[in-house]
């Protein structure tokens, strides 16, 4: 089981801040086509992942980074300073 939390306009798209699922998905962007093909609202949230960032247990990272023991995933659109 791993833990996915969504941020900003990404959770407003997905309706949930954030669920616990089961994957087999070896890297995040495996993850995210799992998503993806769930229902039509990830589709959405994740129709461009070049807007999105990606968290493993709090480190940024990279769309192709394993999820190997990872235990929390978070996706979040880029941060703007100000």
């Amino acid at each position: 089981m791993i833990d996915v939390m969504y941020f900003a306009w990404v959770r407003e798209r997905i309706g949930v801040p954030s669920e616990r699922i089961e994957t087999s998905a070896p890297t995040v962007a495996a993850l995210v086509d799992e998503l993806k093909a769930r229902e039509e609202r990830y589709a959405a949230a994740f129709e461009d992942v070049s807007a999105l960032r990606v968290a493993l247990d709090q480190e940024l990272t990279d769309f192709d980074a394993s999820l190997e023991g990872v235990r929390e995933v978070a996706f979040f659109p880029p941060m703007t300073g100000g």
